[in-house]
């Protein structure tokens, strides 16, 4: 999952943590994909810009300018990572693939069962704000009452009254 990088609004994985993950050269990786280039559409796996490059090696503390090579990284979304198993054809790829593919669908339910909690907060909230507001409107009643309340006169008593003796 540490492999794992948002880039233009996909979750991606560079060709060089690939081609680890795989055990091949990332030379061999990038020219299996330039083999079949028609089989990796901009939503299977694109190239980083320069810019992208850079702050990609901040996050990441790399010292290397691109890791020795001559060319810019290539990162694979999930489909991408399934596609490149169907390249490469060992054994090995077809395994590291389907893991893969697991991690990407776990970190994706991760994702939804965050928002939906999320949601479930925000609700939470809405009611205790809606339970506050009624609990001021009580408190403001109340006060209002206190207010407009006149002072008691005196009663007269009523029923059998006792005479009063002097002793």
């Amino acid at each position: 999952m540490n492999k794992i990088y948002l880039i233009r609004g996909a979750k991606v994985i560079l060709d060089s943590d690939l081609a680890d993950l795989y055990q091949v050269e990332t030379k061999a990786l990038k020219q299996a994909v330039k083999r079949n280039f028609d089989i990796f559409p901009s939503h299977f796996m694109f190239e980083l810009t320069d810019d992208e490059y850079a702050s990609l090696r901040s996050q990441t503390v790399t010292s290397k300018k691109r890791g020795g090579t001559r060319y810019l990284p290539m990162v694979f979304t999930e489909y991408g990572v399934l596609q490149l198993a169907n390249v490469l054809r060992s054994e090995r790829a077809k395994q590291t693939s389907i893991r893969i593919i697991e991690i990407f669908v776990k970190l994706r339910q991760t994702i939804v069962e965050s928002i939906q909690l999320r949601t479930a907060i925000d609700k939470l909230e809405k009611k205790t704000d809606n339970n506050t507001k009624n609990i001021e409107l009580v408190f403001q009643y109340v006060d209002e009452l206190l207010e407009k309340s006149e002072p008691q006169k005196p009663r007269k008593q009523i029923g059998y009254k006792l005479p009063q003796t002097k002793d």
